[in-house]
C-alpha cells in the first residue's frame, strides 16, 4: 500500500471543513471520487474509520477527530517549513556576522547600517571587532560572513567591493603645540611619537602610517583597541591618526586636526569569501554595494 502523502492530509482537512466530499472536491478543483478514494485508502492504512457517511454528508468519527488534530498540526508545520525555506532562500531572515577593524560609529557606516536594519528587520547583524589577520582567518573558517577592511590591509586576491573613502585626521593631546593650528601636514607630524595598534602577527597599522610618514617615524605599538590608543593620546603619550568618523567621538584630552594633504584618506572595502553561498549574505553584499554607489561615497 502506498504511504500517506501530504495531499492526503489536505484532502482530509478540506473534507472535514466542507462536510461533503463533493464540496471538498469543488474547493480543491478535483473530482469527488478522487478524494473519496484517497481518504478510503488512508482509512485502510490507519485501520480506522475517519468519517461517518450518510445522507447528511460526512462527519468525523471520534477517532477521526483525534487524528485530525495531528493532521492540522502536521500541515501547519509543513507550511512553517516552506515559509522558513522561502524566507531563508531569499535572504529575508537569518544573520550576518560582520568583522570590523574600526567600530562603525560615524558616517557613512552609521547611515548604511541603519538603512539595512530598516529594510531587513528580521536579519540579525552581529559585529566582531578584530585585527586584519584574525578577520581573514575568521572569513576562511566561516566564523565571519563579511568584513569591513581598509584597502591596504586586504590580502592578495581578496574578493572585495570598495564602499567609501574617509579623510584622515590627526589626534593630538589637547595641550600639544600643534593643537593650536587649524590644520597640520605630514612634515610637522614626522617628528612626533605615533601610537599605533599592533600585535606580533599584525603590523598593518604601522605599515599604513609609514606609507604617509616614512619609515623613520617613532612608533609605539600597543596591542589594544583604538579607544585605548585615544586614551593614551589624551594622557600625552603621543599622537595618532584617526578617521573623520572616529573624530566624532569625544575623548578627554584629545583634539582632532585636519591633515592638509591630498593623500590623507583611506578606502574602506567590504570583503568576503568568493565561494560563500548564503542568501542573506548575498542580499547584504548587494545592499551595501548599491547603497554606496547611490550615495556616491567613492
Amino acid at each position: 500500500m502506498a504511504a500517506m502523502e501530504i495531499r492526503d492530509l489536505k484532502y482530509l482537512t478540506a473534507s472535514a471543513d466542507a462536510g461533503t466530499f463533493t464540496r471538498a472536491a469543488k474547493a480543491l478543483g478535483l473530482n469527488s471520487s478522487t478524494i473519496s478514494r484517497r481518504i478510503g485508502r488512508v482509512e485502510e492504512e490507519l485501520g480506522l474509520t475517519l468519517f461517518e457517511r450518510g445522507r447528511f454528508g460526512i462527519r468525523l468519527t471520534t477517532g477521526g477527530q483525534a487524528v485530525m488534530m495531528f493532521v492540522r498540526r502536521a500541515l501547519a508545520d509543513i507550511d512553517a517549513v516552506m515559509t522558513s525555506g522561502h524566507q531563508n532562500g531569499t535572504g529575508k531572515v537569518g544573520k550576518v556576522r560582520l568583522g570590523v577593524r574600526m567600530p562603525p560609529i560615524g558616517e557613512p557606516m552609521r547611515t548604511l547600517l541603519s538603512r539595512w536594519r530598516e529594510m531587513h528587520p528580521d536579519v540579525l547583524l552581529t559585529i566582531f571587532e578584530m585585527n586584519e589577520r584574525d578577520m581573514q582567518a575568521a572569513l576562511a573558517e566561516r566564523r565571519l560572513d563579511a568584513a569591513l577592511m581598509t584597502s591596504h590591509a586586504l590580502w592578495p586576491h581578496a574578493t572585495s567591493e570598495p564602499l567609501y573613502r574617509e579623510r584622515i585626521v590627526a589626534a593630538l593631546p589637547q595641550e600639544h603645540p600643534l593643537s593650536g593650528r587649524r590644520a597640520v601636514d605630514w612634515d610637522v607630524l614626522r617628528d612626533e611619537i605615533f601610537l599605533v595598534q599592533g600585535w606580533d602577527e599584525s603590523q598593518s597599522a604601522r605599515e599604513f602610517y609609514a606609507a604617509f610618514l616614512g619609515s623613520g617615524v617613532k612608533f609605539h605599538m600597543h596591542a589594544a583597541s583604538k579607544q585605548s590608543v585615544f586614551a593614551l593620546v589624551g594622557a600625552g603619550l603621543g599622537v595618532t591618526l584617526a578617521t573623520m568618523s572616529q573624530s566624532e567621538v569625544v575623548f578627554p584630552g584629545v583634539v582632532y586636526r585636519p591633515i592638509d594633504e591630498e593623500d590623507a584618506w583611506l578606502q574602506v572595502e567590504l570583503a568576503w569569501m568568493p565561494d560563500a553561498e548564503d542568501a542573506v549574505l548575498g542580499r547584504f553584499l548587494a545592499f551595501m554595494r548599491d547603497e554606496a554607489r547611490s550615495r556616491h561615497l567613492l
